[in-house]
């Protein structure tokens, strides 16, 4: 099955008033709604009060409403821009119903159906329309355009451009709100007063424009934005400097740049000293808190740093070829050292051709028994002959 869609609601005030229309008598309509002579358009302003002065009649009947009399009257409005009709206020059965801010002026039952406005708001405007019924009476109609009007908001005054001498500049005046459109209008006030009029002066947009600025042209200048209903006003200074004020200004403007510049290079090499030393530091802490090698080489010449920290004397290769060389008359042939520091040569015993005899050698004043706990080894020293030869 296919649903049907849904019928559009109903307005039962607006049935229930048709309702009773058809069931008027006679045919002929006898109820004659009444608004002022001319009255076909009402302007009020925004968040002020209005009456829309509304009656009804009925032929051959006197103006003060008959008990037998119940009459059925409804508001209608129509906002601008849109094709619906919004009930604002209903009288039915002896009881009234409206929206907030709308009321009628006198109490019911009354032939003065006038409706009363407060508080109004620019949605407010569009048509009313008055609908009245009376049973067995008929039933009529009238309709009142009303407009709710809004005065101009505070303006924004602002200067575009730079004001200096032979530049142009446009002071602009804007209200954010505004119906009808405001209308604006430029003046100087001081030192000499002064009216502005097109084509430097847009009226509907709020521009002035100043063109080859002068020194003269300095002042306070007032911008007034109108409409029919209300006015509201801004004001801007404008202070006209010469070129060399100018330069002086740009001149400033450049230093302190500068400066500024130059001050972040300072501290930024500040900066950098400072961290450089901190590395500096931790490198200096590392090297007093590295441990020693357990193991060191030193070699000076031929002699070398054993293992249990004690000096043995190693043959250097220039020794061992002078050793297969013969000696030479009047040298010495040199011998095994116990220390690489230099030590008084010991005196050599002369022999007669006798064995060698073991000599211990006590460099520097040491005793034997130190030169033990020291490492040191005894070395036999072989015999020699005046002319260095070996016995």
């Amino acid at each position: 099955m296919i649903p049907l869609p849904a019928p559009p609601a109903t307005n039962w005030p607006l049935c229930l008033f048709l309702g009773l229309s058809t069931l008027a008598y006679p045919l002929k309509a006898q109820v004659k709604v009444h608004m002022p002579a001319g009255l076909a358009t009402l302007r009020a302003v925004e968040g002020a009060d209005i009456v829309l002065p509304t009656w009804y009649t009925l032929e051959g009947e006197k103006f003060l409403v008959q008990p037998w009399e119940v009459p059925l009257v409804i508001w209608f409005l129509e906002q601008k821009g849109k094709k619906e009709l919004k009930q604002v206020l209903a009288y039915i059965n002896g009881s009234v119903s409206s929206n907030p801010g709308v009321s009628l002026v006198h109490a019911m039952p009354s032939r003065n159906v006038s409706l009363r406005l407060q508080g109004l708001q620019k949605k407010d405007s569009g048509s009313y329309s008055c609908s009245v019924n009376v049973q067995h009476k008929g039933h009529d109609s009238k309709t009142v355009e009303l407009n709710v009007l809004v005065p101009p908001a505070t303006p924004a005054c602002r200067l575009l451009g730079v004001p200096r001498a032979g530049a142009n500049v446009t002071l602009s005046c804007q209200s954010p709100r505004s119906d009808p459109a405001a209308q604006y209008q430029w003046e100087r006030l001081s030192p000499l007063p002064q009216v502005f009029f097109p084509p430097v002066l847009d009226n509907n947009r709020g521009s002035l424009k100043l063109t080859n600025l002068s020194t003269s042209m300095s002042g306070i200048y007032l911008c007034t934005a109108q409409n029919e209903v209300g006015s509201a006003r801004c004001n801007v200074t404008l202070k006209v400097t010469t070129g060399s004020r100018a330069a002086v200004i740009t001149g400033a403007a450049v230093g302190t740049l500068v400066g500024l510049v130059l001050l972040v290079g300072l501290i930024l090499l500040y900066q950098r000293q400072r961290q450089g030393k901190v590395l500096e530091d931790v490198a200096n802490d590392i090297k007093e808190d590295a441990t020693a090698p357990r193991t060191l080489t030193w070699s000076k010449g031929s002699d070398t740093l054993s293992k249990n920290g004690t000096l043995s004397s190693v043959t250097s290769a220039r020794a061992l070829r002078a050793s297969h060389a013969p000696p030479r008359p009047g040298t010495l042939t040199p011998t095994p050292s116990v220390s690489t520091q230099t030590l008084p040569s010991p005196s050599l015993p002369k022999t007669d051709g006798t064995n060698p005899q073991p000599v211990s050698l006590s460099p520097g004043g040491v005793s034997r028994s130190a030169l033990r706990r020291m490492g040191a080894v005894n070395v036999m020293v072989p015999a020699q002959t005046q002319d260095g030869s070996l016995v």
